[in-house]
């Protein structure tokens, strides 16, 4: 479809000016190409379109079946186009200002029960390929899931403190120190098995580590181990451990809140350990210990469901 002038004048801008990724501009096209077909279908002139016919057309595309997320998204990117349009002194008002999409059901995180996360942290290969690599592997598992790290806090971390230094462990006083989402620096308590494991590490990281590099943890070439190096060694870590689910690393984060709330029912101390800005983003985890109690219920009392 042949776009319009005025918003292919956007288009021009947002290529231009904005310096706008193909894809993005992929994602804009399309979304103007959708407006334009439902504004001529409609017989409403763009320059003319008012905020009760844009509000009919988000309710359009909800009755179409499109996902809270994809009309956000085209709501979106017609939004910008009238604030450029708007800008040029092309339209009187941006009709799409204020319209916003259905919310979308936020989905519960995954956690995995504590036998199968206490599993995979203790797993041990019978005979190791690399035992340098299998000490750093398991050093970062523990990590993961007795701190509740991030994945980049992981990364993150030098294996000594510094003014530079976005996280570090000190192992005397059994504590990690990370900088968290917002620049955040929190610090969070270190566990026995955690501590074992990295001393473990420590010790063979030498091996491996090139000369002058700050990083805790290395990759195989002696410098930062990257984000995508660590999905792919826990990935196969659970399936070699036997998990019942695919892990990535924030199913470990996930797992670690979950199970000290189930334990404690603290939720401010769940929040400042992981580093939530908002009890709100944290209380996720009380309908995770709900399930987890309904489990018991379904399996346990003789008047429940089986």
């Amino acid at each position: 479809m042949e776009l319009s002038a005025d918003f292919g004048d956007f288009l021009q801008h947002a290529r231009v000016q904005q310096r706008l990724s193909p894809r993005t501009l992929r994602i804009y096209t399309d979304g103007l190409e959708r407006l334009q077909a439902m504004l001529a279908e409609a017989a409403i002139d763009a320059r003319q379109l008012k905020l009760a016919q844009a509000r009919r057309l988000a309710a359009l595309l909800h009755r179409e079946g499109l996902a809270p997320k994809s009309i956000a998204l085209l709501l979106s990117v017609w939004r910008s186009a009238y604030r450029w349009l708007g800008l040029q002194g092309r339209v009187a008002l941006n009709p799409f200002d204020g319209l916003r999409a259905p919310k979308a059901p936020k989905p519960l995180p995954k956690a995995l029960g504590v036998d199968d996360a206490v599993q995979l942290a203790a797993y041990a290969p019978e005979a190791a390929a690399d035992p340098v690599m299998e000490a750093r592997d398991r050093a970062m598992v523990e990590l993961l899931y007795g701190a509740g790290l991030r994945a980049s806090e992981l990364t993150s971390l030098d294996v000594q403190a510094s003014g530079q230094a976005a996280g570090w462990v000190d192992l005397q006083s059994a504590e990690v120190h990370v900088l968290g989402k917002g620049g955040k620096r929190r610090s969070t308590p270190l566990g026995k098995a955690a501590a074992e494991a990295l001393r473990a590490w420590l010790t063979v990281r030498p091996q491996v580590a090139a000369a002058g590099e700050v990083a805790l943890f290395v990759g195989a070439r002696g410098h930062r181990v990257a984000g995508s190096t660590l999905r792919a060694m826990l990935s196969a870590r659970a399936v070699a451990a036997g998990s019942p689910a695919h892990v990535h690393p924030h199913m470990l984060r996930h797992s670690f809140a979950s199970h000290l709330l189930q334990s404690s029912g603290d939720l401010r101390a769940v929040q400042e350990l992981l580093g939530h800005a908002h009890i709100t983003t944290t209380q996720v985890y009380t309908q995770l210990d709900h399930q987890h109690l309904a489990r018991i219920y379904d399996a346990a009392h003789p008047r429940a469901k089986k």
